[in-house]
């Protein structure tokens, strides 16, 4: 291998967004080559561990998702029912999840393009299909969809790469593994380049534009030390470990300026006996856990800590993950009884899941390591603050505690019929909400708001868009939208600016 490359857009990164922005630039006619720190058997980055799910607006409601679902049949659109999820409602959901403190012009943009993003993927080969099982209750023979979130990729995140690799294949891009970018190179303020370290040599590749999108630095305990304070040493990295900050640092480095709250992060609760961090032999997020709101969380002083009703799963989860890690140990177990144990999602019955049964509370508390007169106490106050209601796995229901804290404000049932069940459960970091500070095309502005002229971020490097909290699957949009929008821009700047390889 010469120790020069040369070509028109260089990509740094081979997750979700990567990928999506080296097609786009290769669609627009631009020379492109990905550069993937992992080897080849770890490839496709945090992108590789998610379920598919997949945010986007649909003004039109089920006419709309049948433009993404093309082969959906009449029987099964006949037992659908969904609300449309417009434009503004994914913004209300945006900005309430965000207190208010998002980029209300990135994230705009996000939302505007998300729908055209889905019908862009679908041209490029990647397949949706109805998230029967984890947006949906069935009632009466029809399937009714909530949160607006109905669909996402087939074969979770797994599919998606797939497909997305598929598709930079067929396009002849050419990707290099093992292959770690270590710096954006700068002539005269215009990016020439970045500097590669692969196989033991530097290699300069040198191209007009370069589109960092190689996650955030959720997989470094450096940084999260750094940014986040000591704590977040104990937390399982849920995805990829070659996250560390490589692109964050070279966009500062080349200019770039800090964007978001770089304290904070996306954190789930996840299976307390989960791998430390992302195993490519069992992916497709199974060590979640996410039907909490329908049971209680617990920590090991036997005390509960947080509203498990406060809303729908899809609008508490992304912050709790840092609620459990707050607790004695970094544990705390989700307690169910037989009432609800039907309503549990899948990876809850998976050979992998922490589980413990037994046919009564006080059996099931010698179980767990847990201060059991406290257990047994909080379990008796909850009980006794449930409120009459009818329970409705479907919606908020409003069926709620009164005279306890924290309250419990939806799908408050006692708990008293067995068997009972606990899983134990700590904090698993996604992604961390701080990153660069970009323009609508994906361009790294610079501390006067000008952009780094061949400079482009995506993915999760893009800072602004989340704070405290997540609309459910918005990462994967915000991935595919702005590394489509960077792609192209790449592109076009390259193409226009060829003197400069």
């Amino acid at each position: 291998m010469s120790e020069e490359v040369r070509v028109d857009t260089v990509v740094v990164g081979a997750g979700n967004a990567a990928l999506c922005a080296a097609i786009a630039a290769a669609n627009e006619g631009a020379d492109v080559l990905v550069l993937e720190r992992a080897p080849e058997a770890k490839k496709g980055g945090n992108s590789f561990f998610t379920d598919g799910a997949i945010r986007f607006a649909f003004n039109n409601g089920l006419v709309d998702l049948r433009l993404v679902k093309q082969d959906m049949s009449e029987e099964e659109a006949a037992k659908i029912q969904v609300e449309p999820y417009t434009e503004e409602n994914y913004w209300e959901d945006f900005n309430r999840m965000t207190e208010g403190k998002c980029d209300e012009e990135l994230v705009r943009n996000l939302i505007s393009n998300s729908f055209d993003t889905i019908l862009w993927l679908k041209e490029n080969g990647v397949a949706f299909e109805m998230n029967y099982d984890n947006q949906s209750f069935e009632q009466n023979g029809m399937y009714h969809f909530f949160g607006g979130n109905p669909m996402k990729v087939v074969d979770k995140g797994i599919g998606l790469m797939a497909f997305l690799n598929k598709r930079l294949e067929g396009l002849s891009v050419p990707v290099w593994y093992n292959s770690r970018a270590t710096e954006v190179i700068q002539e005269k303020g215009r990016v020439t380049g970045v500097n590669v370290e692969k196989d033991g040599q530097t290699i300069q590749v040198h191209a007009n534009s370069v589109i960092l999108a190689c996650g955030s630095f959720e997989g470094s305990k450096e940084m999260r030390g750094t940014y986040m304070g000591s704590q977040w040493a104990g937390a399982i990295v849920r995805g990829t470990e070659y996250n560390t900050g490589d692109g964050l640092s070279m966009a500062l480095d080349a200019g770039g300026v800090k964007h978001g709250d770089w304290s904070d992060c996306h954190s789930i609760s996840t299976d307390f006996n989960a791998p430390r961090v992302g195993d490519f032999e069992k992916p497709g997020d199974i060590f979640k856990k996410h039907s909490y709101p329908y049971g209680l969380m617990i920590n090991t002083e036997g005390k509960r800590f947080v509203d498990e009703g406060a809303d729908i799963r899809n609008y508490t989860y992304a912050k709790y993950g840092k609620e459990v890690l707050k607790q004695p140990g970094n544990k705390a177990y989700q307690v169910f009884d037989h009432q609800v144990r039907h309503l549990l999602r899948k990876e809850y019955e998976l050979d992998e899941a922490t589980k413990y049964e037994a046919k009564t509370l006080e059996e099931l508390a010698d179980q767990l390591d847990v201060a059991k007169e406290n257990f047994f106490e909080t379990v008796k106050a909850y009980n006794a603050a449930v409120q009459d209601g009818d329970f409705d796995p479907s919606k908020k229901d409003g069926k709620h505690t009164e005279g306890i804290t924290p309250p419990k404000s939806n799908w408050a049932q006692e708990l008293k019929e067995g068997p009972f069940y606990a899983f134990p459960v700590t904090c698993g970091i996604t992604f961390n909400f701080g990153g660069v500070l970009v323009s609508q095309h994906g361009e790294v502005l610079d501390d006067q708001r000008k952009p780094i002229e061949g400079l482009y971020a995506a993915g999760e490097m893009v800072g602004g868009l989340f704070y405290h909290n997540y609309p459910g699957a918005s990462g994967l949009m915000s991935g595919a939208v702005y590394g489509r929008l960077a792609g192209k821009a790449a592109a076009a700047f390259a193409k226009n600016d060829s003197t400069q390889v």
